[in-house]
């Protein structure tokens, strides 16, 4: 019987972590009770009369409080306070001809609340190269990183954070240099279909100070696991695609982020029997014509399942790998998109053990036909020990993907479902591991 030894790691794990932070806040709409009766107006329709009733001397000082607390807080808060404003007139048939400019910003300013997106947990991140690969060192990438943020109520959204990295596992994250602001909707009228939404990024807002939040029914509950691919097409053209899961608070479905710039985004849901699971990883590439997903259609096996288009995912696939040893037992899933090199496609994966012990390990896909397994660790290359046990889900640790780095791979991963921490290991030596 094989007996892992828990000091015997290819990764190399590095001292910088970042945690949940309360103080990371986003304006919001707030939304009260719409719908009227036959014989009273909504809450809403009634707090804007109750607004609009007040002297004109009344609602400057009020306006004038909200400035003093929150205008340091908040990125353009005045333009925000018009735009929600315009919303609220327009649910309401309310004429903004009638409404003074000041009564206007504090109506918008009643109809928004400050949201702790991230207060609760970071996890589950996923790592991308950035877009822009400018004015680097010959062994340094900038990178990308999508992490799951989870604030009041439990929703999951997905925030960002850009950094380099060289060799070695030398990397810095770049500072957030100012509020954090939500990613708004092109046109909000095209929300309630539960179908395709476009998304923007607000004004002078950096995609570290970037955060999306779920816009559709289908995604009212979260938005959550996001695994990032740089996708190559066919002709060539890179385009970033993520998997993630859009949960309404009662079910769940599979839906894809699609970006060329991170500036503007597609969400959009994916039909087909297997979109109806959870944690699907699309290869960077179609392969043998065809675009593939690493998937657990059974909820303990990894598969492996094809598709001739990027949206419409009916095949229930194979079975590509088992649980083998007593550390996956209870459930495998994979832990982001395959990864190329020369010898095939890595795979990061997880397994769930005794105790709901979550530890990753990997494996390597034959390139040419990756529904051949070649190898795979015996052993966790990662678990969770000593302080890295606790959190809001104990004895966690978790990826939504990796990125190459040269020689190197560069794992960002989740601790406890509470915080995020991160590892390197050189391919060679994770190979070498494998069985």
């Amino acid at each position: 019987m094989l007996i892992c030894n828990p000091n015997h790691t290819p990764l190399h794990i590095l001292h910088e972590k970042l945690a949940a932070d309360p103080a990371r806040v986003v304006l919001r709409p707030f939304h009260l009770a719409w719908q009227s009766n036959v014989s009273e107006p909504s809450r809403a329709a009634q707090l804007a009369a109750d607004i609009l009733a007040m002297d004109e001397e009344e609602a400057e000082a009020q306006l004038g409080l909200v400035w003093k607390d929150f205008s340091e807080r908040h990125w353009q808060i005045g333009r925000i306070f018009d735009e929600r404003f315009a919303e609220v007139a327009e649910d309401l048939e309310l004429d903004p001809a009638i409404v003074s400019p000041v009564k206007r910003r504090l109506i918008g300013a009643y109809f928004c609340h400050e949201y702790s997106y991230a207060a609760a947990a970071l996890m589950n991140p996923s790592v991308v190269p950035h877009p822009d690969q400018s004015g680097l060192a010959a062994d340094q990438q900038r990178f990308l990183m999508s992490m799951r943020a989870v604030g009041e109520g439990h929703i999951s959204s997905v925030a960002f954070r850009e950094g380099i990295i060289g060799e070695g596992g030398d990397f810095t994250l770049w500072p957030q240099s100012g509020p954090a602001m939500a990613a708004v909707a092109d046109d909000r009228h095209r929300l309630g279909d539960d179908g395709k939404v476009s998304v923007h990024r607000q004004p002078d807002s950096a995609i570290s100070n970037s955060v999306l939040f779920p816009m559709t029914e289908a995604q009212r509950g979260g938005i959550e696991d996001l695994r990032l691919v740089p996708f190559v097409h066919d002709d060539g053209r890179t385009e970033y695609i993520g998997t993630y899961t859009a949960y309404s608070g009662q079910a769940i479905r599979s839906e894809l982020l699609r970006t060329t710039d991170f500036s503007g985004f597609s969400l959009e849901p994916l039909s087909g029997r297997a979109a109806r699971h959870k944690g699907m990883a699309l290869f960077p590439r179609k392969v043998g014509g065809r675009y593939l997903m690493i998937a657990r259609q059974d909820g303990k096996n990894i598969t492996i399942i094809a598709s001739d288009s990027l949206t419409d995912w009916d095949d229930e696939g194979q079975i590509l790998m088992r649980p083998a040893y007593a550390w996956e037992l209870i459930q495998m899933g994979n832990c982001g998109s395959p990864i190329e090199c020369d010898e095939g496609w890595i795979l990061l994966t997880h397994g769930v053990g005794a105790m709901r012990k979550y530890s990753l390990g990997a494996a390597l896909l034959d390139r040419d036909d990756p529904t051949k397994l070649i190898a795979r660790t015996e052993c966790p290359i990662l678990s969770a020990a000593e302080s890295d046990r606790e959190g809001y889900v104990p004895n966690v640790v978790y990826t939504c993907g990796a990125m190459r780095v040269g020689g190197d791979l560069f794992i960002p991963y989740g601790i406890s479902d509470s915080a995020i921490g991160f590892a390197t290991t050189p391919i060679e030596r994770l190979l070498a591991s494998m069985r």
